[in-house]
């Protein structure tokens, strides 16, 4: 079987983040951290290029916390911005339009009776993903590691109990791709999201959208984009029970202290896509997308 070098390049990119803030204090050289995953610098820098589309420099220059209180700091405006103008998806980094519909009420509360869902395993640039859509669109998309292929197919299936699953590498492999498209390619057709969750946790999801790429918030700046200022644990609730990862950017919430707080898929993941995120953006402009609701 061929290893996608996708999932091969996240790993050492994960090990070297997990060496840079091991020594934080020493701020270790592009050669110190190719060395550490036994590359060469040269060997290194091509790689990393593949990967993330950025120069290695460029992205280790954002991957610290300062980055982050500084990307809270700056960045008040630009939300308040864009949840005036309405705008949601994350746009930038991808040149995606994200349409989402929710499903209705009695949908809901059939839990997906009399639906099929096809999932399969794919590569993205943050490592292996189940991928799973029905007929309107992705419904989930979680990361396998921490956990193992068995148990990300038994999180599907917790959030669609009475759906059919069927695993179908065909139908989600055009899904996936659209979801973390190669550095420098374009999207084709709006990236349609099909989820399922109480009010509360639509309304924390559709405030998620509004994020743009490389901005970050709180969770006490989203409890108060739903309307309810004193309601952070319960957007932590919502935040974390996000089923379909990365495109609905929980992953852009942080504590108001700057700290990066817990993630699903681990602190490591979440640091990377962070990073990436501020280093491929050129400036504050806002995200560009529509959204449609059932």
């Amino acid at each position: 079987m061929t290893i996608d070098p996708l999932i091969t390049d996240y790993a050492r990119i994960e090990r070297a983040i997990r060496f840079l803030d091991s020594r934080l204090g020493e701020q270790p050289t592009l050669g110190e951290v190719a060395a550490h995953i036994g590359l060469s610098e040269a060997h290194f820098q091509k790689l990393f290029t593949r990967w993330a589309g950025i120069s290695p420099k460029r992205f280790l220059q954002h991957r610290t916390a300062e980055v982050v209180k500084r990307l809270l700091r700056e960045n008040h405006s630009v939300l308040d911005a864009s949840y005036e103008a309405g705008l949601s998806g994350p746009s930038r980094l991808h040149d995606l339009i994200v349409n989402a519909e929710a499903v209705t009420p009695g949908q809901y509360q059939r839990a997906g009776e009399g639906l099929e869902v096809r999932y399969g395993f794919h590569p993205s640039p943050f490592g292996v993903c189940l991928v799973a859509v029905t007929p309107l669109g992705i419904c989930h998309l979680a990361f396998v590691h921490p956990v193992t292929r068995r148990g990300a197919v038994e999180r599907l299936r917790h959030d669609w109990p009475r759906a059919t699953l069927v695993a179908d590498q065909d139908a989600t492999r055009r899904a996936a791709m659209g979801a973390f498209p190669r550095p420098g390619s374009h999207s084709g057709a709006p990236l349609a999201l099909h989820v399922k969750g109480t009010n509360f946790q639509l309304k924390v999801w559709d405030a998620l959208l509004k994020v743009p790429d490389g901005a970050v918030t709180t969770y006490g700046d989203i409890a108060a984009a739903v309307g309810d200022g004193k309601a952070s644990r319960a957007v932590g609730g919502a935040v974390g029970s996000n089923p379909i990862s990365w495109l609905i950017p929980c992953h852009r919430v942080i504590r108001s202290t700057g700290e990066l707080g817990g993630y699903a898929w681990g602190p490591e993941r979440k640091r990377v896509m962070l990073a990436l995120e501020s280093a491929r953006r050129p400036s504050a402009e806002l995200p560009r997308v529509s959204r449609r609701t059932a």
